[in-house]
């Protein structure tokens, strides 16, 4: 029975995953959703700031704290190890649906194209700035890293091996990939709002500052020499750049 359950969760953790993925692409890029980045009532600019910062605020502790190895120690001390993965993606999932509910618009524009070349381009960029996202998870192990290897390994009477460094494919021009696909994707629309500029900014410098300070440290220590050399190889998002020593 408690193997069923774990099964049931991690799966329903999954399924709240992927609707706030999906609802992502149509909350940042204005379509289809009932609730966008820019939709909704204006309030005062002084209260959307502070409210869309402590939003973003609350889904980057919640992000950076559960993801640090002494957290994750500590966590699957009083739950189990099965779940510890599914329950991160489950609260990073139940944050960024805080952030589509309560977002407040700021629709003030700062850049607008009119060119359709220059629509059409930063459509396409947008879009493929999300696949990158998406196929980036399947290059290394989309199923571990959401939760799902752990669920079924349990189900199993199996334990899921630690993960394998793994250099293909995209991860041999960026280290980081997914987050590359984000920056991507928050920053190519062809009408850019005070809301959207506020959004993106934020979660850009989250991105650098949270994957060089803390992502980075941890995995140099869990991988050790190997990773190392792979940062010195390779740059950390933004591609064909060199990193300096």
């Amino acid at each position: 029975m408690k193997k069923s359950l774990i099964f049931i969760y991690g799966i329903l953790a999954y399924c709240v995953f992927l609707f706030s993925f999906l609802y992502a692409i149509g909350f940042v890029g204005n379509i289809i959703v009932p609730k966008s980045i820019d939709s909704g009532t204006e309030t005062t600019l002084f209260s959307s700031v502070l409210i869309n910062v402590i939003l973003l605020s609350v889904f980057a502790l919640q992000h950076s704290v559960m993801a640090r190895p002494a957290f994750k120690k500590w966590f699957i001390s009083i739950i189990s190890p099965a779940i510890e993965r599914s329950t991160y993606i489950l609260l990073s999932s139940l944050c960024l649906l805080l952030i589509y509910w309560q977002w407040q618009p700021i629709t003030t524009i700062v850049w607008e194209a009119e060119n359709e070349i220059v629509i059409f381009i930063l459509k396409v960029l947008f879009y493929l700035g999300w696949l990158i996202v998406l196929l980036s998870t399947f290059m290394i192990n989309h199923f571990e890293l959401f939760g799902l290897a752990q669920i079924f390994d349990n189900l199993k009477n199996k334990q899921t091996p630690n993960p394998k460094f793994q250099t293909n494919y995209l991860y041999k021009i960026v280290r980081h990939p997914i987050m590359l696909g984000f920056i991507v994707a928050f920053w190519a629309t062809p009408s850019m709002t005070v809301g959207h500029l506020l959004f993106t900014l934020v979660t850009t410098i989250y991105i650098f500052v949270a994957v060089k300070y803390l992502e980075e440290k941890d995995l140099r220590k869990f991988i050790g020499e190997n990773y190392e050399t792979y940062q010195k190889e390779v740059p950390m998002i933004l591609p064909f750049t060199k990193k300096r020593r």
